[in-house]
């Protein structure tokens, strides 16, 4: 099938049967009476539109783009996909304000770097809250993901030397959280991936995966980000690298949305761009590598949540595998549900409600469990549980890592 053959056919709309199992296991429908659902918002919508674009339903907006009616789906129908091209190609407003700063975030995490202390007081205090919220429309319950004084990418690129002597290498996209929140998640996985015999590259030239951009309607920011992001992973692949990343998110907007949503050819490097956590599993599984864990780790009771667009992927299990590979860890997967962040939508004030009524029914399975810790391969899901539950979040990767012994020298 060709490229063109395939853009064509991922959104058939007439494959539907409208069964509607895709609105019920949408988890906006039964929160927000405004929301039409899937199947009416997707193909039976898409009718319309293509007739006249006056049908365009602006309540497609509350479409939270996790793909749970793709996945339950049973004739394949890209239902997720058609709303949001449909946002893409028949809502002529203009994004907000708010819209592209929550979507720049290159610009803003570079921007707040040279003065994160400060803007990380600044965004936590009450009274920058309720500004952001009357003026901005980021609801005042928000809090923002601290950002860090140190860049990932520097730090890796003083251990180039060190990441160049090992027998295997890969590159890694390490993604906006990394690279400007978290850089810490980063180092967790360069020490997992050395102990492996693995060295870590950067993949030169990367951006912001996009994915912001695309629910925001920045339909040209997202794909100017996408084709620097497939010309870096095409050098990569070209020397005969894995493309790793720790991000559900970002690893299924590279793999799925180019091509689906953003209409970009990956075709020559959607194969070599993998989850870092089913990478490491893949690795240990050949058995040509060993590890070796800490003697005094601690009982430690872990429950897990699988983002959705990981579930999309298929990929959970990686994690939830090498999870159970740690000694003394209790691991409790949780039910699958839709945690109701979906990116930048949480933090819309007009979405505030829906979002944390849709993360309620995962909020109550975590309380129930009472674990030390939580892990999700998300950095928003992170967020959201973090402020919806209280409890601490980490990724799989970084728990792993705490385990192991050796660290980075």
């Amino acid at each position: 099938m060709t490229f063109q053959e395939y853009t064509s056919s991922v959104h058939n709309f007439e494959e539907c049967m409208k069964c509607t199992i895709c609105t019920a296991y949408c988890p906006v429908v039964p929160v927000n009476p405004d929301y039409p659902g899937p199947k009416q918002a997707g193909p039976d919508g898409e009718r319309l539109r293509l007739s006249d674009p006056l049908f365009f339903n602006r309540a497609l907006k509350y479409c939270l783009n996790c793909k749970r009616c793709e996945v339950v789906c049973p004739s394949g129908v890209k239902v997720g996909d058609l709303i949001q091209e449909a946002r893409l190609r028949f809502d002529n407003s203009k994004p907000k304000l708010r819209d592209r700063i929550l979507a720049s975030t290159d610009f803003m995490g570079s921007m707040a770097r040279p003065f994160a202390p400060i803007v990380n007081a600044v965004t936590g205090m009450g009274i920058a809250k309720a500004v952001m919220d009357g003026v901005l429309a980021v609801d005042k319950h928000r809090t923002f993901p601290k950002y860090s004084s140190s860049s990932f990418e520097k730090w890796l690129r003083k251990q180039e030397s060190k990441q160049g002597s090992y027998p295997r290498q890969v590159a890694y996209f390490h993604g906006c959280y990394v690279e400007y929140n978290n850089p810490q998640q980063g180092k967790d996985l360069v020490k997992v991936l050395n102990a492996l015999g693995v060295g870590v590259q950067l993949l030169e030239g990367e951006k912001c995966c996009g994915v912001a951009a695309i629910s925001n309607r920045l339909e040209k920011q997202a794909c100017k980000n996408a084709q620097a992001n497939l010309e870096a992973i095409g050098k990569a692949v070209a020397q005969g690298l894995t493309v790793v990343n720790l991000s559900s998110s970002c690893t299924f907007a590279i793999r799925d949305e180019y091509p689906s949503i953003l209409k970009l050819d990956n075709s020559a490097v959607k194969d070599s761009v993998v989850l870092a956590t089913r990478y490491i599993w893949q690795l240990l599984e050949s058995g040509t590598v060993e590890l070796r864990f800490k003697k005094d780790l601690k009982p430690l009771r872990v429950v897990y949540h699988t983002p959705c667009h990981l579930q999309k992927l298929g990929w959970s299990m990686f994690s939830k595998e090498l999870l159970k590979l740690i000694p003394n860890i209790e691991l409790i997967p949780l039910e699958q549900n839709c945690c109701g962040i979906a990116g930048t939508y949480g933090f819309k004030k007009e979405n505030y409600e829906t979002s944390m009524a849709i993360g309620e029914k995962l909020f109550e399975q975590i309380r129930k469990a009472n674990p030390d810790i939580v892990a999700t391969d998300c950095e928003t899901c992170r967020w959201q549980i973090e402020m919806g539950t209280g409890y601490p979040v980490r990724h799989p990767v970084s728990l792993f890592a705490d385990a192991l012994e050796d660290p980075l020298a």
